[in-house]
């Protein structure tokens, strides 16, 4: 009897740790509830204008004139060869924009 009772103490001491231990692990973490956590932007903020934006259907936007996909890591300037044809997944101002974020220029 005081042997199964030790078992049924040590059984309650290790699911006690074990509950404790999930429920620290599984907690979630403080959240960022700044302005631009949610694409707001403040007057005073003083944001440089994007880099890229997305695209405006098949096309890109005024301003945006530099095709990129993102699967091929490839950007297409106007002028270029298969730049009418190429359907834009980003629209970045300039080909150095670009560049900076890791595509490299269409070779034809």
């Amino acid at each position: 009897m005081a042997r199964t009772l030790r078992r049924l103490l040590l059984l309650a001491l290790v699911a006690a740790a074990v509950v404790a231990w999930y429920s620290r692990r599984s907690r979630p973490g403080p959240l960022d509830l700044t302005p631009t956590t949610f694409g707001v932007e403040t007057p005073d903020s003083g944001a440089s204008p994007p880099k890229f934006v997305a695209p405006e259907g098949e096309a890109c936007p005024a301003g945006y004139p530099v095709k990129a996909n993102e699967r091929s890591m490839i950007f297409h300037v106007p002028g270029g060869r298969f730049y009418e044809r190429t359907i834009p997944e980003r629209c970045y101002a300039t080909a150095e924009d670009a560049e900076a974020d890791g595509y490299r220029r269409a070779k034809a």
